[in-house]
């Protein structure tokens, strides 16, 4: 799956990967549902650590479609919620 991180580029990240970033999304969601900005911006930026480090780069100049799109990693609470599906930010 391409996976595009806002303001940096996209990474082809392996559909294998997904469970354990649910559990991070998980948390995301719950953080925002309570409205705790510092454990939103601290599991926002380990979520888009984890795809970076999973991930592989794809060159700038790949104009790959992306299935799943993330906020960049200075995105207010207010932003990522315009964001989010039922599932979070992570389909399933």
């Amino acid at each position: 799956m391409i996976v595009r991180i806002m303001g940096e580029g996209q990474v082809k990240l392996d559909d294998a990967h997904f469970a354990e970033l649910n559990k991070l999304d998980d948390e995301l969601l719950a953080e925002m549902e309570s409205n705790d900005e510092a454990g939103f911006q601290r599991t926002l930026g380990a979520l888009l650590d984890e795809v970076r480090r999973l991930g592989t780069p794809l060159p700038d100049d790949a104009l790959e479609p992306s299935e799943l799109i993330l906020p960049s990693p200075d995105a207010s609470l207010d932003e990522v919620r315009e964001m989010l599906s039922d599932d979070g930010l992570i389909p399933g």
